[in-house]
């Protein structure tokens, strides 16, 4: 089902702006770039829908870590939160990305929570304790073995994020330009990375990592 309140002259795009920013590198350069724009936001805003009422919420998260090449992201949690129910009712997700100059990534998903103890002292961090406190009953003390400390691991299937080319003056200069003339600026990076795009990533990251473990047998 799709959504059109006009229709345009067929040889011009509806979207101008996607038209021209459109970007389709080879896939390391869109997969290294998206790695890269995440790790330099940090904090994502996490979309979840709730399940008693089918609203979908978002709240802000640290990014605790990266798996599969970097493309899918690892997150804190306290179990007891509602986010482990939203996500126990519908593991859909959405991961959203934005610095101060408006370069963005938006990643859909589907999320697992972890509550194995391995891992969760694998990506534990002591700063999780302000977040949790210390209830004082010697087991729930925002340490690693404290049972609400949980993780929530994104496979990514889907990414779209745009990413600025040149400088913020020369696209600005090129954003006044388009409102005088009607032409679209070429502002951004556009990109998308489609569901076998990243199912490609998975298993290079996992071949390499079998290549490396079988020379460290050697």
């Amino acid at each position: 089902m799709s959504f059109s309140n006009t229709e345009v002259p067929g040889d011009k795009p509806a979207d101008p702006y996607k038209a021209v920013n459109k970007s389709e590198p080879e896939l390391k350069e869109k997969v290294q770039d998206l790695v890269s724009f995440i790790e330099s936001c940090k904090f994502g805003m996490m979309t979840t829908r709730i399940g008693s009422s089918g609203l979908l919420t978002s709240r802000c998260m640290a990014l605790a870590a990266k798996e599969n090449g970097g493309v899918d992201l690892l997150f804190h949690t306290n179990t007891e939160s509602g986010k482990t129910d939203d996500l126990k009712s519908d593991p859909k997700i959405n991961i959203a990305f934005l610095n101060p100059t408006g370069e963005w990534a938006s990643i859909s998903g589907e999320a697992d929570i972890v509550t194995d103890r391995e891992v969760v002292r694998k990506y534990y961090s002591p700063t999780l304790k302000a977040w949790l406190g210390d209830l004082e009953d010697g087991k729930h003390d925002g340490g690693p073995e404290d049972p609400r400390i949980g993780v929530i691991k994104v496979k990514s299937i889907t990414a779209t994020y745009a990413i600025a080319t040149g400088s913020m003056l020369g696209r600005g200069a090129d954003i006044i330009k388009g409102t005088l003339t009607g032409a679209a600026p070429n502002v951004n990076k556009l990109r998308e990375i489609s569901e076998q795009e990243l199912q490609q990533c998975e298993f290079i990251s996992s071949s390499s990592s079998l290549l490396g473990l079988n020379k460290s047998r050697d």
